[in-house]
């Protein structure tokens, strides 16, 4: 699936990933790959994203940190403040704060 986490200041991630972790407001919940649509108010918390590839990815903009598991998964965290997700044909969007 596809990701794009935005900004008011600029796009912060823009990229395939495998899943994506989000602090809903009713509580976090993870989307995979085909998920049924869903708009979700977003809450203070981290964002999780499972990274499909690290190739064109230039994680120095990013205002998180990237982190390998033990068993080499590689999952990216942002820090967020509020925000709004939408998830439509297999393409994620989140206005974060």
């Amino acid at each position: 699936m596809f990701l794009e986490i935005v900004t008011p200041e600029a796009i912060l991630f823009s990229s395939e990933v495998d899943s994506i972790f989000v602090p809903g407001i009713h509580g976090e919940f993870q989307m995979l790959n085909n998920h049924a649509p869903v708009v979700s108010i977003l809450k203070e918390g981290t964002v999780k994203v499972h990274l499909h590839t690290q190739e064109h990815i230039e994680l120095n903009d990013l205002k998180g940190k990237l982190e390998v598991h033990h068993d080499d998964d590689k999952i990216l965290t942002l820090s967020i403040s509020s925000g709004t997700l939408e998830f439509n044909d297999n393409k994620a969007i989140i206005l974060a704060d």
